[in-house]
């Protein structure tokens, strides 16, 4: 990814100074399980360690790999000039280089799994600190982009809390799912290497051994990683979307914060506009670009090929830096969300007294009129307002049908704001808990 979408954390583990040292690790780990075993001389094992301490050389190893045409070769023969060839003799004994890549891949996804849980937790706080802060913020809720009936904006955020806790708890889920590492050699199956060594590195490792390899770990784990940070990204889109929406000039109900200097448009002076979401939602379609990919990678032929390889090492890095810095962006905006009650209120009384019209509707049917005489009465009224701007309740008011059936008391109490709002810490104990 380019530096602009990307944290230095994140973009630190896909480095190639990160990938040769998980790689080194590997091979000095299984050494020393080859040691313990008495298939390899102790001193052989010891003296690989030699290189923890070294900087690898990026260069020299795509010097060699110029030649070579193998990465894993061009690096193993790096290491043998680090540590002499006498003691790399028994460097990579019984492996095959998918147990060096399948295995670092998936080290290198389950830390940048841990950053990105890292950041929903920051994406977490700020939403849940936003929604009690407007737990009882009265704002109208829409549907199909038409007003509907009340709601809070502390429901909207507690509603996309939820959505980002159910997307943590399936990225803990995807972390687990690739947590795994092959030692197996050619084919899986274990005929040069004991299945001890494989045990012995993913230990050391922090990884589980795969039950059953080929001569790759099997790619519907990161199917699953992927498809995980394709949802990821479109919740983020989906509040994202949220924003840019309550920022609409004729809606205004929120904003992003517009720091002091910071401009809007090139042209036009007055412009406040979503940028922050606005770019949320294109890296939203970055992440997802991921996903089809990745499926696509399941179906590989026999029992390897490369097909896959060169999938990975562009969406390893892209999607999960370009995450990482998503939430990040994103945590920051609802954390810095301006929001204006008074506008809400203002939209909500936009179509004087409109959105109650299913309160009327249901007390019309309590006194006996039918729900077809009751719609119709509710709904003539209400095109009244949607077409020539009239007040609901005086019409309601002014309609002996209406008014048969129901007192002009009970007409009024239909118009209290709070019917709306009685249950709403109900929802946030379920959401977060007891309050």
């Amino acid at each position: 990814m380019i530096p602009r979408y990307s944290r230095p954390e994140m973009v630190a583990i896909w480095s190639p100074e990160t990938k040769f040292r998980i790689w080194y690790e590997i091979e000095a780990h299984a050494c020393d399980a080859m040691a313990d075993l008495g298939v390899i001389p102790r001193e052989n094992a010891e003296a690989v360690w030699k290189a923890k301490d070294v900087d690898f050389d990026v260069a020299r190893i795509d010097e060699i790999e110029a030649v070579t045409k193998h990465d894993v070769i061009a690096f193993l023969t790096h290491l043998s000039e680090i540590i002499g060839s006498d003691a790399a003799r028994f460097v990579h004994q019984g492996m095959t280089s998918s147990d060096v890549l399948d295995t670092t891949l998936n080290i290198q996804l389950v830390r940048a799994a841990d950053i990105l849980l890292a950041d929903m937790d920051k994406l977490l706080e700020a939403l849940k600190r936003r929604a009690f802060e407007h737990k009882d913020t009265v704002r109208i809720g829409r549907s199909h982009g038409i007003h509907a009936e009340p709601t809070t904006m502390g429901l909207t955020f507690a509603r996309f809390y939820a959505e980002m806790e159910r997307n943590k708890n399936r990225l803990e889920k995807a972390r687990w799912e690739v947590a795994t590492g092959a030692i197996s050699g050619a084919v899986g199956t274990f005929a040069n290497i004991d299945p001890a060594v494989e045990e012995h590195v993913c230990a050391k490792l922090g990884l589980r051994p795969e039950p059953i390899s080929t001569q790759v770990i099997p790619r519907d784990r990161h199917a699953m990683f992927f498809a995980t940070l394709g949802v990821i990204a479109s919740s983020m889109e989906n509040i994202a979307t949220e924003i840019r929406h309550m920022q609409r000039t004729e809606v205004l109900e929120a904003e992003e914060f517009f720091s002091p200097g910071q401009k809007g448009s090139s042209a036009m002076p007055h412009k406040r506009n979503p940028v922050l979401t606005e770019n949320l939602t294109g890296l939203a379609r970055l992440v997802r670009m991921a996903v089809v990919p990745a499926m696509e990678n399941v179906t590989l032929w026999h029992e390897r090929d490369i097909s896959h390889s060169s999938v990975e090492r562009g969406i390893g890095p892209d999607a999960t830096v370009t995450l990482d810095f998503a939430l990040n962006r994103l945590a920051g905006v609802v954390d810095k969300l301006v929001i204006y009650p008074d506008n809400m209120m203002a939209n909500m009384n936009k179509f004087r007294g409109l959105v109650m019209s299913q309160r009327v509707l249901l007390a019309l049917t309590q006194k006996g009129v039918s729900r077809e005489d009751s719609y119709r009465l509710v709904q003539r009224n209400a095109m009244k307002v949607w077409e020539h701007g009239k007040d609901f309740k005086t019409e309601l008011l002014s309609d002996p049908e209406v008014t048969a059936a129901l007192s002009p008391e009970e007409i009024e109490e239909k118009f209290d704001l709070a019917y709306h709002t009685k249950h709403v810490d109900t929802i946030f104990a379920r959401v977060f808990g007891e309050i």
